[in-house]
């Protein structure tokens, strides 16, 4: 019956995107080792911050970044301002003095990929790290990072993304049992071959490797590590490296849309797996990657098959659990639900609901996504 087809490879779709894969890669990683090959090294590093209107968050992240516990005369700290138009390169500024810092002013605000591609040529470090404004490092999290570049065969590395103060946003349970999920997966896939993407909080490349991906990309913190696959290095996840955010900083819908509109983008990277063929990552993509993509139409086409099949008293219980799971996740949108753990239904639904919105504008361009 295709109604029941349909049903059932709708059901199987997002269940194996967020419950299948997960353990697919577990049983990979029984069979599977392929450690990186760490040592305490030193190279020179320079820390890029791209910024635009970050007047709020700078002298913090200055500070923080000064804080870091790698040897000053093997690190510089360079912020790069789109075209800010607040305090943004005058508080930078004062910091410029004694030579750890440099402020590289930008007068047009043109994007984030723009005003990196600008800065990388002018960094002077054997090691890229990328950050973003409010994300605040943990002291030894640079040199956590560089010990992966002693194993030859790594390209890029990204640390590990935490949420802090998830009880003052309604949604920030949701959103740091989220990044603790993506975590797992990103620590075997890492473990296995290579991890696809990374945190654009944290995450660092060989300068030698930098791609200058075009403009109008989205998902840097993807593009950037996921090109040195196709020049034969890995790209690993090192979560003993980390970095956090407030949880107030990662909420609003129209940044998941931006998410899911880079998400669609990377689509268009697979190629990059396949010459040469990377059989691990090229499954770590469609699973990782595609698969999710699919999820959120799966889920309207299970609900619409799941009504031509009500004659039958198992098809009308499922179709009663969608409809609570749905209802849960309006419910959830006032935030007032205890446990916290009853929000987990609309935060899943306002993942997924992000794709259609992410699929509109990657198809009719009508409002760029690029960062602001």
């Amino acid at each position: 019956m295709p109604a029941e087809i349909i049903f059932w490879i709708a059901i199987v779709t997002p269940l194996y995107a967020y419950l299948g894969y997960p353990l697919a890669l577990i049983g990979l990683r029984l069979a599977i080792r392929r450690p990186v090959k760490k040592a305490p090294i030193e190279p020179s590093v320079s820390l890029v911050i791209p910024t635009h209107n970050e007047a709020r968050v700078m002298e913090r992240k200055i500070r923080n970044s000064l804080a870091l516990d790698y040897r000053a005369d093997r690190r510089e700290i360079v912020i790069a301002s789109d075209g800010s138009t607040d305090e943004t390169e005058a508080i930078a500024r004062r910091f410029e003095g004694d030579g750890r810092l440099r402020v590289l002013a930008y007068a047009k605000n043109r994007g984030k990929m723009a005003v990196l591609n600008a800065a990388v040529p002018q960094l002077r470090g054997e090691i890229v790290v990328f950050s973003d404004a409010s994300a605040m490092l943990a002291p030894d999290s640079v040199r956590r990072l560089v010990a992966n570049f002693a194993d030859p065969a790594v390209g890029a590395v990204s640390g590990r993304y935490q949420v802090v103060r998830p009880a003052e946003v309604s949604i920030g349970a949701s959103e740091n049992l989220y990044w603790k999920y993506e975590t797992f997966l990103k620590t075997q896939e890492s473990q296995l071959a290579s991890t696809l993407g990374g945190h654009g909080q944290l995450h660092a490349i060989r300068k030698a490797l930098y791609p200058y991906p075009p403009p109008e990309t989205i998902n840097d913190d993807y593009v950037i590590p996921v090109s040195v696959l196709s020049r034969g290095f890995r790209a690993v996840y090192e979560p003993d490296a980390r970095v956090w955010e407030e949880a107030r900083e990662m909420t609003g819908f129209a940044r998941r849309i931006r998410i899911m509109a880079g998400n669609l983008q990377q689509l268009r990277h697979l190629p990059q797996l396949l010459t040469p063929l990377q059989p691990l990552p090229v499954f770590f993509f469609l699973s990782h990657k595609a698969i999710r993509l699919a999820a959120p139409f799966a889920m309207l086409a299970a609900m619409a098959a799941n009504l031509f099949l009500l004659g039958s008293p198992m098809y009308a219980v499922l179709l009663c659990l969608q409809v609570g799971f749905y209802t849960l996740a309006v419910f959830g949108l006032t935030g007032r639900l205890r446990p916290r753990s009853l929000g987990l239904p609309f935060y899943f639904c306002m993942l997924n609901a992000a794709a259609f919105f992410g699929l509109y504008h990657a198809l009719t361009r009508k409002k760029s996504m690029a960062w602001k």
